[in-house]
């Protein structure tokens, strides 16, 4: 073992005994995904560089230090998948699926990957699902995706979430608010961290988003953006905010939400559990199609994070229930019926019945404590008996009990459905 290659820091494998629960909860976000009318998307794994670079911004922490980029033998940028929007984005403009009847509607649940410190529930490959819709201006959309998100965790059981919301105003009204931001700033870079006198310099709105207390204290004075936004951008806000009562969704008003991408404009949004734990966020980018070389389409999406909501589900104590065990599994007196065990195992799969059979050759004993251990539901004995008379037993695991019958896929198929 001395020379065992380890998994990559940032990385995690997803066992079979765990595996059920990542299916329940992807099995449930396309069930939510098909009652809000929305279809998959699925995109390759890496896109060229410039993808990433047009669409994040050059200035966001994710293009300056966390994208895993490299030459590919062809001597081109690629980068593996950092974000979910922009590769949607360049499916949408290059399959001209703003010539459909609009609006589109898309999801995906894909692995992306970022180079940045291990958190709890952000892994350098973690997993995201995440909404887009395209071709609607309409604050209604805003406010039916914060719903949609909103629901998700409600509808799981985790409860007591809040949502801050925010508006970044448009480009016409954005301009003046920045620029009144950086003076203030400017005003007051000696009381800034290190970070920040950096993002002062290409992205001063990003230090709204800083934890670090220093920078707090400053930001308490600061302009906030609601003051600057034209009245479009204003009146926009107000009616995502009245559709949020509509549906019974509690909000805070919170100017310092402002996302870590460049490409927001008017609505931002995250949604945190009652430990403070963010659980996901979006917003809309009227004019990020338009900006990596499509029309101008106006456009809303969120991304969550899978496995902050498992460990949202496990601090809430939410069980989800184990996947569904064998329906059968065939017991051979000996491993010269092998060939009829093989045979009527085939035939029961056909009949959409799981079924499985002993490839160790172990003796009778050993087979039924492995069929135990296993809490297949049902067990079938095929000895001399059984081939010669043409029956068999099929023996209930959790009751015990027997039943009778031919030796035949369908006749098997009918005790079991008999018997539940």
């Amino acid at each position: 073992m001395s020379n065992f290659i380890q998994i990559p820091k940032g990385t995690k494998d997803c066992l079979p005994q765990e595996s059920y629960v990542w299916q329940y909860v992807e099995s449930f976000l396309r069930d939510k995904a098909r009652k809000f009318g929305i279809k998959e998307i699925r995109t390759p794994i890496f896109e060229y560089t410039e993808l990433f670079l047009r669409g994040i911004g050059e200035a966001t922490d994710i293009v300056q230090k966390e994208m895993y980029t490299f030459n590919d033998k062809g001597n081109r940028s690629i980068t593996l998948k950092a974000e979910g929007t922009a590769p949607t984005i360049r499916a949408f403009i290059e399959h001209s699926l703003y010539a459909q009847t609009q609006p589109t509607k898309v999801f995906y649940i894909t692995p992306v990957f970022r180079y940045e410190n291990v958190q709890k529930g952000r892994l350098r490959q973690h997993h995201q699902f995440g909404v887009e819709i395209f071709g609607s201006p309409s604050p209604v959309c805003d406010a039916e995706l914060i719903n949609m998100a909103y629901s998700i965790y409600e509808d799981l059981g985790i409860k007591d979430n809040y949502v801050n919301i925010n508006s970044l105003g448009c480009r016409e009204c954005r301009p003046t608010y920045t620029k009144e931001l950086e003076k203030f700033l400017h005003k007051n870079v000696d009381c800034l961290c290190g970070i920040c006198k950096d993002r002062l310099e290409k992205n001063p709105l990003r230090i709204l988003d800083c934890k670090n207390e220093k920078c707090q204290n400053v930001l308490v004075d600061a302009p906030k953006i609601l003051d600057f936004i034209c009245d479009d951008c204003s009146n926009h806000f107000e009616e995502v905010k009245s559709f949020l009562k509509v549906f019974n969704i509690k909000f805070n008003v919170n100017s310092s939400i402002v996302r870590g991408l460049d490409y927001y404009t008017r609505t931002v949004f995250e949604i945190l559990d009652k430990n403070g734990l963010a659980l996901c966020g979006g917003g809309r980018y009227d004019n990020l199609i338009e900006q990596i070389g499509g029309k101008d389409v106006p456009a809303v999406g969120f991304g969550m994070g899978i496995e902050r909501l498992m460990i949202a589900l496990e601090n809430e104590g939410i069980k989800v229930s184990e996947e569904e065990t064998l329906d059968v599994f065939i017991v051979m007196f000996d491993k010269l019926f092998g060939k009829d065990a093989l045979k009527l195992c085939n035939e029961l799969r056909k009949l959409n019945i799981s079924c499985d059979l002993d490839y160790l050759d172990r003796n009778l004993k050993s087979q039924m404590k492995y069929a135990n251990k296993i809490n297949v539901k049902n067990v079938i004995v095929i000895g001399e008996d059984e081939i010669s008379n043409n029956y068999l037993n099929i023996k209930n695991m959790s009751t015990g009990e027997t039943v009778k019958t031919e030796l035949d896929a369908k006749s098997i198929k009918e005790a079991l459905e008999i018997k539940r």
